[in-house]
């Protein structure tokens, strides 16, 4: 069991709409302590906060109570959700976002996301980054966090990206997402992206809306691949993703 430290942020509101938390956001904190993070985010001039903020060495502190609307997401949706701060808890992990997340804040991570999940009936492939709801924005909690482990943990979703999917015991990627040169097709990727749950148009080409969702989803499932240019590979991974976890279009347009 991990303690949970009150450290109340004045930032924050009531969530709208009647809405109630079915999303957990993951972000990192681009600064170089926990400390200076929690400053901030307390900082009434600021405007940002989080329910919660955990340290590098494990420590944990709640700024926000969950059942109140704080301001972490920003402009950001995801799926039918367009008030992402409405429907989530947001979780900032102190890490500048060049190094790896160290084992202590992870564990604390995961011992917070169970309760989280339990408490709010969060399904798991609701618990995202904040890359994913503000793609091209956003590229927090970054290529370093460990998005597969979570996932072990029941926390989060995962698919392992042939030729490994068999070998996980998950479902082969299909259908390939190839033009007929063998490119990544951008008509399969954006209606992919789009049932998966990413804000992106159903047609078009490879644009600067498709591929910031592109970098999104690469930084989150294929970090090897991100800042490169789209595969097919990648197109037939989120395929896959988009098959098993499609989005839930119940929640309100709020």
């Amino acid at each position: 069991m991990v303690e949970i430290v009150d450290y109340p942020s004045p930032n924050f509101g009531a969530r709208r709409g009647g809405a109630g938390p079915d999303m957990v956001v993951l972000h990192y904190t681009a600064m170089a302590t926990a400390e200076a993070a929690l400053a901030r985010l307390c900082d009434p001039v600021a405007e940002v906060s989080a329910h919660y903020v955990i340290a590098e060495d494990g420590r944990l502190w709640r700024l926000v109570d969950e059942a109140e609307r704080a301001w972490h997401a920003g402009v950001s949706s995801w799926g039918a959700v367009r008030d992402v701060n409405s429907h989530s808890i947001g979780v900032e992990l102190a890490n500048t976002g060049v190094h790896p997340f160290p084992e202590p804040q992870m564990a604390a991570l995961a011992w917070l996301l169970a309760g989280v999940i339990g408490r709010w009936e969060i399904r798991p492939e609701r618990v995202v980054g904040h890359a994913c709801v503000a793609p091209g924005r956003k590229v927090d909690p970054g290529a370093r966090f460990d998005w597969r482990r979570l996932a072990r943990q029941g926390a989060t979703v995962w698919l392992d990206a042939a030729p490994d999917a068999a070998r996980a015991g998950s479902r082969p990627p299909t259908p390939p997402g190839r033009s007929a040169a063998g490119a990544a097709e951008p008509k399969a990727f954006r209606a992919a992206a789009s049932r998966f749950g990413y804000s992106v148009s159903t047609a078009g080409d490879w644009d600067a809306e498709a591929l910031a969702v592109w970098q999104a989803f690469a930084l989150r499932f294929r970090p090897y691949e991100a800042g490169a240019p789209p595969t097919a590979e990648g197109v037939t991974h989120l395929t896959a993703l988009a098959e098993r976890w499609p989005v839930d279009p119940s929640p309100a347009l709020a």
